[in-house]
């Protein structure tokens, strides 16, 4: 990480981390969901910092075709809400591969300066660790950005891109007021399952189910914990991260095949509750980001998913998949 940051983390930490230990001791703590799949580690060295990258590695079930999809998560989630798309690809043949990006999930969450291209880099050692030389990419959410910036850095890599419901189609930098990372860490600090719950809902609207809470659970289960002011700075440093490091004036100069699939009444908007009255009914439109992002990517096909939030491969997982499937094999999702 920069000095500058090293500076800003100590003097915020003296300001807040009684409330932050005060917090630790009352929030609510739950207990992650078991997971299906086994997680391993890798160890990887960032900023002269030896860490550790969780990923899920699961071999095909029964015939193999030989390809392999890497799945890429979004900020609020990991690894885990993959796992019905994981078991779902590997009986069709496919190895699947599911990384938890340094800051998020099982992953070390360490004090460094976050960036799509260290995340890029982080999850192609990961694939050189595994012997795996090509990937189909499916990429979610802030998944989406990191899915660029590793297609555009390795292009040789990857078959075929999947963006669902990317976050990055628009310029938050021009439509959300800054915020200060002291005060986006007071934010995380003050975070609770029923806030993270309640939040989550928004992915779905007028489609919660009870089943879904399982993912905001699984969020939640370090809040609470000894270690939480250190992940809530990792979480204050990935928001940052997500303002400040658009891709989506980079979206033309994409030379794989790429399919989006977006859920229609998606509205999420990085920072959106700070967003400005007068752009409630501009920012975050995703039927029309999604026909844009078309437009700009050569050659690239759309799937408009009817009735549906943010994350289409949970809550219409037969959609998904076969627009999925459809583009793998034939190269047509639709």
């Amino acid at each position: 990480m920069t000095g500058f940051h090293r500076m800003k983390f100590v003097a915020t930490l003296a300001i807040v981390l009684m409330a932050g230990m005060c917090g630790a001791a009352t929030a609510q703590q739950v207990t992650a969901p078991a997971a299906r799949y086994r997680v391993e580690f890798f160890a990887i060295q960032v900023e002269n910092q030896a860490l550790r990258m969780a990923y899920r590695d699961v071999r095909p079930v029964g015939e193999a075709n030989g390809k392999t999809v890497m799945l890429l998560h979004g900020k609020n989630f990991s690894g885990f809400y993959w796992e019905p798309t994981i078991e779902f690809l590997s009986q069709k043949g496919y190895r699947v591969i599911a990384p938890d990006q340094l800051g998020f999930g099982k992953s070390s969450r360490p004090d460094i300066h976050y960036s799509f291209h260290q995340m890029a880099q982080n999850t192609r050692a990961l694939l050189d660790h595994l012997g795996v030389q090509k990937v189909y990419v499916i990429a979610h959410s802030m998944g989406g950005m990191l899915g660029v910036r590793f297609t555009l850095l390795y292009p040789e890599v990857v078959e075929r891109l999947v963006l669902e419901n990317p976050i990055g189609l628009e310029d938050y930098r021009k439509l959300v007021p800054y915020t200060p990372l002291e005060q986006q860490y007071a934010t995380e600090l003050a975070q609770s399952y029923e806030k993270m719950l309640a939040y989550q809902k928004n992915y779905y609207p007028g489609a919660w189910r009870p089943e879904y809470a399982v993912y905001a659970q699984d969020q939640a289960s370090v809040v609470g914990t000894a270690g939480y002011p250190k992940d809530a700075w990792a979480a204050a440093l990935t928001y940052e991260m997500t303002y400040e490091q658009p891709v989506v004036y980079e979206l033309g100069e994409i030379s794989r095949p790429t399919m989006l699939i977006i859920g229609q009444d998606d509205r999420t908007v990085v920072g959106k509750n700070r967003l400005p009255a007068r752009l409630l009914t501009v920012a975050g439109q995703y039927p029309e980001l999604g026909r844009k992002a078309k437009a700009a990517i050569p050659g690239a096909a759309l799937v408009e998913v009817l009735g549906c939030g943010h994350i289409p491969h949970i809550q219409k997982p037969e959609e998904f998949r076969r627009a999925v499937v459809g583009f793998f094999v034939d190269g047509d999702g639709r």
